[in-house]
């Protein structure tokens, strides 16, 4: 039997790959021969680089920017073999983990640091760029990134404005006469699995900037400063954000990047599944094996193992996930697609016991898959 291993990580507590080697010995253990194909992935949030340093024979390379308060800071991204290929997460320079708690307020915070990334992948020579961009501390419209690639936001007095979240609403023009010159060069694809507009009751600041730190008066401001911003985002590149769907997502950045970068938004599982060839390794497959910290409701909607499950479908393939929890009803598994699905939790606890048990309870779940498997076949 051929089995593809294709989980994202158990946040907290396991890797993709950690997943795979696990799973692989409780199926062996049952199965000796089982020809075994593992295949982590991830859909373009934080961690993602993990993922996909070796489909891309890429390594880590390390540039200074400013983090989202503008402290220098060092930072990782992927660089392919041939440098011709870059993966940035910018979560590195410009996400919460930043940040301590009570440093959150995406007033002031900025996208220049994942701008500053990006120069020094145009720099190094990359002719294509993958960006991820969950784990965002910041609501500036993209406005920090394109300052660092030699956009210049000014006011009614022709002042330079600090490129974060409480100037939007400020910006009366914007100069691209400075522009870095290999920006044409590059094509930029932009992982994003949200589908929020730019402003609006479901853009970016009242969803997600509460989370980011900002009270109910700032969020209205913000909120206030996207729409503000799209205005001239639209009479400078006549484009309209608010009709480009995930737009808002990490703080509008989605938007930003299609105006400031040229950038398509791209489903992010997609884009790692393309990365590790996964339609060729579905052929001839018996089983997908897939599986997360938790299954629910929002595996509907454009998260890694949802992702799987289409694809897996396309092919007539069936696919089991072992999950930490699983939150859905029978409606929403006919809806995913799922063959299987199964908590891998074999006693009561709380989450710390649950993480430390991980590694015997999900062996143990493979084990009884591969023998109910086995046993069918008899």
């Amino acid at each position: 039997m051929k089995f593809i291993l294709a989980p994202d990580k158990y946040k907290g507590s396991l890797t993709g790959r950690e997943f795979c080697v696990i799973v692989a010995r409780g199926i062996q253990k049952v199965i000796p021969n089982a020809e075994i194909v593992s295949r982590p992935l991830a859909d373009g949030g934080d961690g993602t680089i993990d993922v996909v340093k070796d489909y891309l024979n890429a390594s880590v390379v390390s540039t200074k920017v400013k983090d989202p308060f503008f402290r220098e800071i060092t930072v990782p991204y992927l660089l392919s073999a041939d440098q011709q290929t870059a993966f940035i997460e910018m979560s590195e320079a410009s996400g919460y983990k930043l940040l301590h708690k009570w440093e959150m307020n995406c007033m002031h915070t900025t996208t220049f640091g994942t701008g500053e990334m990006i120069v020094d992948a145009l720099e190094k020579g990359a002719k294509h760029i993958v960006l991820g961009i969950g784990g965002s501390a910041t609501n500036d419209g993209g406005m920090g990134m394109a300052a660092a690639l030699g956009f210049e936001f000014l006011d009614k007095e022709g002042q330079v404005l600090e490129p974060v979240g409480k100037h939007l609403s400020q910006v009366f023009t914007i100069n691209a006469d400075q522009v870095h010159p290999k920006l044409k060069e590059v094509k930029i694809e932009v992982a994003c699995d949200v589908t929020n507009p730019f402003y609006g009751n479901q853009g970016a600041a009242h969803v997600y900037g509460p989370q980011k730190g900002a009270s109910v008066e700032e969020v209205a401001i913000l909120d206030q400063g996207l729409k503000h911003f799209a205005r001239v985002l639209h009479s400078t590149f006549n484009i309209d954000v608010q009709q480009i769907q995930g737009a808002g997502a990490a703080g509008g950045l989605g938007g930003g990047a299609v105006v400031f970068l040229n950038a398509e938004l791209v489903s992010g599982v997609d884009l790692v599944m393309e990365m590790a060839q996964f339609e060729q390794v579905l052929k001839g497959a018996d089983w997908v094996i897939t599986g997360e910290g938790q299954l629910d409701g929002q595996t509907l909607s454009g998260k890694t193992i949802n992702g799987v499950i289409k694809a897996a479908n396309q092919n007539q393939v069936p696919v089991a996930a072992f999950c930490g929890s699983v939150d859905v009803n029978l409606d929403q598994m006919e809806s995913l697609g799922l063959d299987y699905a199964v908590s891998i939790l074999n006693q009561i606890g709380n989450l710390d016991d649950a993480k430390a048990n991980t590694v015997q309870n999900l062996e143990l779940a493979a084990y009884n898959f591969a023998r109910l498997l086995k046993r069918s076949m008899l």
